[in-house]
C-alpha cells in the first residue's frame, strides 16, 4: 500500500470523488460518489447508496480507479487500488454514521467500499500530468 501524504489528504476533505470500474468484459462505469473521503493514512472509503453498477463490478472486479479534483484550481490526484466492500462492521458503522450526521435525510447505505491505495496519479495540470507520485 501506498501512504496518503497530508497535503493529498487535505486536499480531498469535502470534494466529489469519480469512481471507475469495470465489468468482466472490460466495459467501464464511472460515477460521482460524494461521499468520497480519506480514511486513513493507507486508504480511502465511500459510502454507496444507489449505485448498482458500481456494486456488480466490484463483486466481480475489485480493481478501481478514483479521481478528485478541485474544478477551480484544476488540480487533482487519482487512486488506484483493489476495493472490499463492507456490508456491516466497524469500517462501516464509521461511514454511515458520519455521513448520516452530515445529511439527515439519506438513507443508510448499502455498503461501504473500502480502498487501499496502492497507486497515486497526478491529475493537475502542467509537466507532471499524469505522473505516478506515490
Amino acid at each position: 500500500m501506498t501512504v496518503i501524504s497530508q497535503e493529498i489528504r487535505d486536499f480531498v476533505a469535502g470534494k466529489l470523488g469519480w469512481v471507475a470500474t469495470a465489468d468482466l468484459n472490460g466495459w467501464a462505469n464511472l460515477a460521482p460518489k460524494g461521499t468520497v473521503q480519506v480514511l486513513d493514512e493507507e486508504s480511502l472509503v465511500f459510502a454507496d447508496l444507489f449505485s448498482l453498477k458500481t456494486r456488480a463490478n466490484l463483486e466481480k472486479n475489485p480493481k478501481v480507479a478514483v479521481a478528485v479534483v478541485d474544478a477551480s484550481s484544476p488540480a487533482g490526484y487519482q487512486f488506484k487500488g483493489q476495493a472490499e466492500l463492507h456490508a456491516s462492521g466497524p469500517i462501516y458503522e464509521a461511514v454511515a454514521k458520519k455521513l448520516k450526521e452530515a445529511m439527515p435525510d439519506l438513507p443508510a447505505p448499502k455498503y461501504v467500499v473500502r480502498i487501499p491505495v496502492d497507486e497515486i496519479y497526478s491529475l493537475s495540470p502542467g509537466p507532471d500530468a499524469g505522473a505516478k507520485i506515490a
